[in-house]
């Protein structure tokens, strides 16, 4: 998903300051700072975090509701398909701690829906191999479930308030695209999806090779469609 433009709130700063809440190995920190933003990330994750630090982001460990802003204050708080493991009230209210008048809440995700056939197979994997993530073991439609997230997260952010002021009414964008990946290609991805970093090495050696196994049925590569979701807000 490509980064949300960020506008600089100061004109003594030279780029845009973004804290990016749950960075993980820093897929989106590296969008923004390609669009020419400072990034530092935060995630509770440290082996995440290693893997961000060694491609060159600054990150620290800590959950975000507890993590200590040390008065560091941002033009734009994001969160890329993390914000979910985030209380959604206890979330936006730190947000707006550490928001700058006028900064920017963007809290987005990319929404797969991969072909029926790999989506069979992969949650026939899942039961299999990882009995302890049930959300992975049946087919359903994921925008459906991304949608209770999307309105968690609108609903904590009118309900944060507070004596920072708040934020502006959440504004919810979509953009539809597609990607076609190849094998290898997806088997980069999966690795980095939730949860899969705390999996047993075996374990997700086996998970990837079942997994790579039914994108070669399906001729080697695969077209996925995806709806981006991103939800705004503005700090008041």
């Amino acid at each position: 998903m490509a980064a949300v433009p960020v506008s600089r709130t100061s004109s003594t700063r030279a780029r845009p300051e973004v804290l990016d809440v749950g960075c993980g190995t820093g897929i989106s920190a590296r969008q923004f700072q390609a669009h020419g933003c400072d990034v530092l990330g935060v995630d509770v994750d440290s082996k995440m975090v290693e893997i961000a630090r060694r491609q060159g982001l600054t990150a620290e460990v800590s959950a975000f509701e507890t993590w200590d802003a040390r008065g560091r204050t941002f033009d734009a708080v994001v969160a890329g398909q993390t914000w979910h493991w985030v209380d959604p009230v206890a979330g936006a209210a730190k947000a707006r701690s550490v928001l700058r008048p006028g900064g920017l809440l963007a809290l987005f995700w990319n929404v797969l829906q991969p072909p029926e056939e790999l989506a069979e197979a992969t949650v026939a994997l899942y039961r299999r191999f990882v009995p302890e993530l049930p959300m992975m073991h049946k087919p359903v439609s994921a925008l459906d479930v991304y949608g209770v997230m999307f309105r968690k997260a609108e609903e904590g952010i009118r309900s944060s308030g507070g004596a920072s002021g708040g934020f502006s009414e959440p504004v919810r964008l979509r953009f539809d695209w597609e990607r076609t990946y190849t094998r290898d290609e997806w088997l980069d991805v999966v690795p980095t999806q939730g949860g899969h970093s705390r999996l047993p090495a075996s374990t997700l050696d086996a998970l990837l090779a079942g997994i790579g196994d039914a994108v070669d049925a399906m001729g080697g590569s695969f077209v996925a469609r995806y709806a981006a979701v991103a939800v705004t807000a503005s700090a008041l």
